[in-house]
């Protein structure tokens, strides 16, 4: 690229926004992150300040977006991502899933750009059939807690489909599972960082329900080198990434004890309405797509995990 080629990422500023960040960038692009810092952090984003490549503006999405810049991708990650954010806030989760794809889309098409929105396992809701391949249409609750949540994504979904459709805009769809890694925030409510900040403040560590429930955890390089090369193939429907390796909480949960050496007990609460019992992505299509397939192992992942929330505690 001679002059670097211009790219949008929404929610710039959050955990996963933030790491897509710094890999556009090593890319040889340069990149325009936007955030509204409603759930992000500038602080994930202060080692760009200086790059000459990089540039933020603080704005909404659910509010018109207007850019000058030609640009080549925009990738849309901006949402509340964690049952504690989209609890406490959950018509802002529904803006940025509904008017905030709309005026994304809008703008891609204006600037003829590649456009990827991140999805989420949640489309698949408590799901009925497992492993979760991307042609299971889910078993999700609309009205219940985490609608809020499942239904923005399976809009933002929809609306993107229909702008590749109607207009020919071309699109890519992300269904991202349970990712980890530095940039999370210890007190975001979902159950690593949750368990290894209990495990740190000498807490015994909270399970819902009997434990017996299963996620698989993608650590975050990998995930980000596969939405990397979900945006530059040609495929306009919807790619799960994830790591299919599944674990119950209550064995994850022990492997955090064992990880951060905390000599505390398990305390078991009642089960969240609608929580998914199990959840395993079917990667079968992004290996045969993509190449891709997660490398580091959770043994890994967590050990630098743990370091990362160590220094910002200490």
């Amino acid at each position: 690229m001679s002059k670097k080629e211009r790219v949008l990422i929404t929610g710039a500023a959050g955990f996963l926004g933030s790491h897509l960040c710094d890999k556009l960038i090593q890319e040889g692009y340069h990149v325009i992150g936007m955030d509204n810092l409603i759930t992000g952090d500038l602080k994930n984003i202060d080692h760009l300040k200086q790059e000459s490549c990089f540039e933020f503006i603080k704005h909404d999405i659910a509010q018109h977006v207007m850019l000058s810049e030609d640009l080549k991708y925009i990738l849309h990650l901006a949402s509340p991502a964690s049952p504690i954010d989209y609890l406490k806030i959950p018509i802002q989760t529904l803006k940025a899933g509904s008017l905030g794809t709309h005026n994304l889309l809008g703008l891609a098409k204006d600037k003829r750009a590649t456009i990827l929105v991140a999805s989420t396992s949640e489309v698949y809701g408590d799901p009925l059939i497992h492993p979760q391949p991307e042609d299971y249409f889910g078993n999700v609750n609309p009205i219940g807690p985490r609608g809020v949540y499942d239904e923005a994504k399976r809009f933002m979904e929809a609306m993107t489909m229909a702008y590749h459709t109607y207009h020919g805009l071309p699109i890519r769809i992300a269904r991202i599972f349970n990712t980890y890694g530095p940039r999370m925030r210890l007190n975001d409510g979902r159950v690593l960082p949750t368990f290894i900040g209990q495990a740190l403040r000498g807490e015994d560590l909270t399970i819902f329900g009997d434990g017996s429930q299963t996620r698989s955890f993608c650590y975050v390089d990998d995930l980000i080198e596969g939405i990397y090369r979900l945006l530059l193939s040609d495929y306009v429907f919807p790619v799960n990434l994830g790591n299919p390796s599944e674990i119950t909480i209550k064995a994850l949960a022990k492997e955090i004890l064992k990880l951060t050496n905390a000599q505390r007990s398990l305390k078991f609460l009642p089960l969240p309405q609608d929580d998914p019992k199990q959840r395993k992505p079917d990667i079968t299509k992004a290996k045969e797509l993509l190449g891709w397939e997660p490398k580091i192992t959770r043994a890994e992942g967590l050990k630098i995990t743990y370091q990362y929330f160590l220094s910002q505690v200490y």
